[in-house]
């Protein structure tokens, strides 16, 4: 018997099992994936050689009918830290506009301002101490290394297109362009699972198991009262119980499938299945929302990239490098700079995120490109299609139904072309002239919006930010309270990206631990042990 069951061991699960055990509550935690001890997800380069099924759920979409039918790659984090441990490390945060949306449409507590102090009390930002970071958190967040002269190029181009330089994208202004702080210290990755649980694991109150995937919440009256879960290899099922709450934390797709399974949904879909009805929760597994990446490749006329493949030699003097003095090639994140910018003349806030990568990183990396070149990233922040996550069937080994729906929204369409003409516009500034050959993709005979919509659609990709799929909030569709509680059912919450009432205008790792570092509060202050944030 434990006090808390976490099913889930990514970003928001290792946060959760950190803080509630620190009080002394015994808590479970457990993970699908192996534990984090592959070495590439520690060096943080290595994270270009993290897609292989060790650490990555596999998933694809089903066919996307506004992108030429394609059922596209969907990598999801299957280790402890979850997509923290095999992201690209880039810490932002989102706008200030999106958190106070949010409770303005009923996520009451869940403004900008009361969500800033749960950012400050994760993060040790090796840079900034002020009003919008914190120095003495669990999270390192640090400035770039080594990065290639050509990113600092990037900067110096963004602003001769008229993007305003930025020091700090998660400061008083996110509008701009600069270097990416990433969540690294010391040439080291800082995922969850190394900020949060390491420093836990030795508590004799915490327990965490991994290659255990959860199946279903167990229910009794209405009350969870614990998870069923598979190790890796057994014949049977087990059982864990908990004697104050489950918290779900399986992230976009893998919370809305544990709910369904456990006969917490829509109930025509779970009838359709087979499934028990437990509770009618119409709004499970659908409201999805994810970035959609579109971009731009161009060929250097000279080595001033990273090269486009693998050349033994040269890495085995980067990781040399690398050992004897933490610098070099090794430490990058390979998007090592950014903006954010407005191309909708009716929005109040950016609405187009830039990222820059001084490589050739094409379809996800998979196409491998000889030579030196560059791409610049653009998606657009606010989408306005919505998708979902159903259950192919009621195995829990099976993989979902997850159609994130993309461009199926005219705004979002119009977009994504707007989004590639302003990286064209980035990339034809004078300061990119001395070191760039030509456009390689799209290629310079498409130009027209109907060509570079069609582009668009043949090789637009997701941009790992999928949320949305168990929303926070009071409407018909809300699946969670404010309070991160699910509707219906008693000591039961859940606690990742899926909460999310609409996407963050940025990337969602930071956000998500943000959302765990709250949730505990909550959490504890239930249970009479509240403490404030600082």
């Amino acid at each position: 018997m434990y006090d808390y069951v976490i099913a889930g061991g990514g970003s928001a699960g290792c946060v959760l099992a950190a803080r509630l055990s620190e009080g002394g509550a015994r808590v479970l935690l457990l993970e699908a994936g192996h534990p984090d001890s592959h070495p590439f997800i520690h060096v943080p380069a290595g994270f270009t050689k993290l897609s292989g099924p060790r650490v990555n759920w596999g998933y694809r979409t089903v066919p996307q009918k506004h992108l030429d039918n394609r059922e596209m790659w969907y990598p999801q984090g299957k280790t402890l830290g979850g997509g923290s441990s095999i992201n690209a490390m880039i810490y932002t945060r989102g706008h200030r506009s999106d958190y106070d949306g949010w409770a303005a449409g009923g996520a009451e507590g869940w403004s900008y301002e009361d969500v800033l102090p749960y950012f400050r009390k994760a993060e040790s930002n090796r840079r900034f101490a002020d009003r919008y970071h914190g120095t003495d958190g669990p999270l390192a967040v640090s400035d770039p290394i080594s990065p290639l002269p050509i990113s600092a190029t990037f900067i110096r181009a963004a602003q001769q297109a008229g993007i305003p330089y930025n020091p700090d994208f998660n400061g008083a202004e996110q509008a701009g362009v600069g270097y990416h702080q990433t969540t690294t210290r010391d040439g080291r990755r800082g995922s969850a699972a190394v900020s949060y649980l390491r420093p836990a694991r030795s508590r004799p109150n915490l327990t965490v198991v991994t290659r255990a995937q959860a199946s279903r919440i167990l229910i009794e009256k209405g009350r969870a009262v614990g998870v069923e879960y598979r190790r890796h290899g057994a014949s049977r099922p087990e059982r864990a119980t908990a004697s104050q709450e489950v918290i779900v934390t399986a992230g976009a797709v893998g919370s809305p499938k544990l709910m369904l399974l456990s006969g917490l949904g829509p109930a025509g879909q779970l009838h359709g299945l087979g499934i028990e009805v437990v509770a009618d929760i119409p709004g499970v597994g659908e409201n999805l929302q994810d970035h959609l990446d579109c971009y731009v490749v161009y060929d250097c006329n000279g080595a001033h990239s990273y090269y486009g493949v693998d050349q033994p030699v040269r890495q085995a003097v980067w990781a040399l490098q690398y050992l004897m003095f933490r610098n070099g090639p090794v430490t990058t994140n390979i998007v090592e700079a950014g903006a954010f910018a407005t191309v909708d003349g009716q929005s109040a806030s950016p609405d187009i995120q830039l990222h820059f990568l001084p490589a050739y990183v094409v379809d996800h990396g998979l196409m491998r490109i000889p030579g030196y070149g560059v791409c610049l990233y653009s998606n657009l922040l606010r989408p306005r299609s919505r998708g979902t996550v159903r259950l192919r069937s009621a195995e829990p080994d099976d993989h979902p139904l997850i159609d994130p729906n993309y461009l199926a929204d005219p705004y979002d369409r119009r977009m994504a072309v707007e989004g590639l003409k302003l990286a064209r516009e980035v990339m034809a500034a004078p300061a990119f002239r001395p070191f760039l050959d030509k456009e390689r993709m799209p290629g310079p005979a498409v130009r027209s919006d109907a060509e570079l919509d069609a582009y668009v659609r043949q090789w637009a990709k997701t941009d790992y930010h999928p949320v949305g799929t168990c929303k926070m909030g009071t409407d018909p569709l809300a699946v969670v309270s404010p309070t991160l509680a699910v509707h219906g059912i008693e000591r039961l919450r859940i606690c990742d990206s899926s909460v999310m009432p609409t996407e963050i205008s940025a990337n969602t790792n930071a956000p998500t631990i943000m959302i765990a570092e709250k949730g505990a509060d909550i959490i504890l202050a239930v249970a009479g042990t509240g403490r404030r944030a600082a």
